[in-house]
């Protein structure tokens, strides 16, 4: 395993993380999920990244069991706030109560005095900026929130954060979470520049599109039958990458895996992590196995011609505009 700074903050995280969105509290029994964490752990990965909304906080405590005994000093714990996590009207967003609730709330699913980053979930535009990174200074304050991060924003609302923040002497956010791989690439033109010059930094999630860059869906045949694709929960989240143009692109990457040594699973998640601005590629899993392929990414330094080779590849299949907000994956 590598490890990288958290953009320009002194945490150290794991290059790969290991994120439980869908999966844990979902997808796969609380055995297997442990087993997953196991392994995540045995490869080096000190990284776990949560939310209160995965599985309506099933997730949170099934990764917090999973991690029971584990050292907390030798862990970066993350997890975020927004998503609706009741049916009362202060049951979402970034309210200074929402926010503060949530926290306490994931706190006891983690069973943990602090988290090591905090993120908000998305944008609140019914909530006035100041409030929002005045609760989250509050945290920090508190010795509750060690960081604190954003998942999912536009480049005008990280720079109005950033700006308040600066205005009113508060903790500044030291990262951004958002769906980047080979065929989603919109924070390229916007949030990227203006990260590194902030020193933010991105930690990604479905570097591998869904499991769409592992060339296991093929174009012209049906999902296999334990995939994502077939899954009531996962399908909604992989649909628009499954059009026979992209599947036979993604094919079409299978040499350059190989010229590389690497499955191409591996060369999705090396390819988010040869951006330097990205500090950690997430990974998720419903077998160990899984988790010990990817983290072989880890370390794997692209030469320049392939990644020329990989966009020739991919040509028009891939989305780079920024105005396109809904990405695939809705709610990571």
């Amino acid at each position: 395993m590598e490890y990288r700074h958290l953009g320009t903050s002194g945490l150290i995280i794991s290059e790969i993380a290991y994120g439980n969105w869908i999966t844990h509290g979902d997808q796969v029994e609380e055995q297997a999920a442990a087993d997953c964490v196991r392994a995540a752990l045995d490869e080096g990965i000190t990284t776990f990244d949560t939310a209160d909304v995965y599985a309506g906080g099933r997730a949170e405590e099934v990764l917090g069991r999973a991690l029971h005994g584990v050292r907390r000093e030798s862990l970066e714990i993350f997890t975020k706030v927004y998503w609706p996590m009741g049916s009362g009207r202060n049951d979402r967003g970034l309210s200074r109560k929402h926010i503060t609730e949530s926290l306490h709330a994931s706190l006891r699913r983690l069973q943990t005095d602090y988290v090591d980053l905090y993120q908000a979930h998305r944008y609140d535009h019914e909530t006035p900026i100041e409030e929002t990174m005045r609760a989250f200074d509050d945290l920090v304050r508190a010795g509750k929130v060690l960081y604190v991060g954003v998942s999912e924003w536009r480049a005008e609302e990280i720079a109005a954060a950033l700006r308040v923040a600066g205005e009113l002497g508060l903790d500044r956010i030291v990262s951004n979470q958002p769906q980047y791989n080979m065929l989603w690439r919109v924070i390229e033109p916007e949030v990227v520049p203006l990260c590194e010059k902030e020193g933010i930094g991105q930690i990604v999630f479905s570097p591998i599109a869904q499991g769409v860059l592992t060339g296991k869906y093929l174009p012209g045949a049906a999902p296999p039958a334990d995939s994502r694709a077939t899954d009531p929960t996962g399908s909604r989240f992989i649909r628009q990458w499954l059009e026979d143009g992209t599947l036979k692109a993604v094919q079409r990457l299978r040499p350059l895996a190989g010229e590389a040594g690497l499955s191409l699973a591996q060369l999705a998640v090396a390819w988010t992590l040869q951006n330097e601005n990205v500090s950690a590629a997430i990974v998720g899993a419903t077998r160990p196995e899984q988790v010990r392929e990817n983290v072989k990414a880890a370390g794997v330094r692209l030469e320049a011609g392939l990644m020329s080779r990989i966009d020739k590849v991919l040509g028009d299949v891939v989305t780079r505009d920024p105005a396109r907000t809904a990405s695939p994956a809705s709610r990571p």
